[in-house]
């Protein structure tokens, strides 16, 4: 074989492994109720809910963070991050969560902020240490 072809080979190769990594990590979009069905990996939308507290103490564990969010269909739930708090989280438009349903918690290994801007709309990603 040439070796023209051998690299070809070699680049297939990476390129199939990479498709196939990056389609591991695929979650479907869902509401508080169908995440609790599946009981999967999923992506969840809403609003932080800002009549309940937002539990955060950096003091006595600076990676945890609690609060409620309503979801498209209205159902208020608990959400646990094990990750800082971002800064203007209070203020943000919509959170997009990556996790699943334990019991009534929803625990949440990511975090995607759509803040308000004055010019653009802003994005703030934020990864859990315990997240996969």
């Amino acid at each position: 074989m040439k070796k023209s072809h051998i690299l070809a080979i070699i680049v297939v190769a990476v390129a199939i492994g990479i498709l196939i990594s990056a389609s591991a990590d695929v979650t479907t979009y869902a509401n508080f109720e169908q995440a609790a069905k599946t009981g999967d990996r999923v992506k969840l939308v809403g609003q932080l809910v800002k009549e309940h507290p937002v539990e955060y103490n950096p003091e006595k564990d600076p990676n945890f963070l609690s609060f409620h969010l309503r979801d498209d269909n209205g159902v208020v739930r608990r959400v646990v991050l094990r990750a800082g708090k971002p800064q203007d989280f209070e203020r943000s438009e919509q959170i997009v969560l990556t996790g699943s349903m334990e019991g009534e918690t929803f625990e949440a290994s990511d975090m995607l902020l759509k803040c308000p801007s004055k010019y653009k709309d802003q994005e703030v990603y934020i990864r859990s240490e315990q997240g996969s």
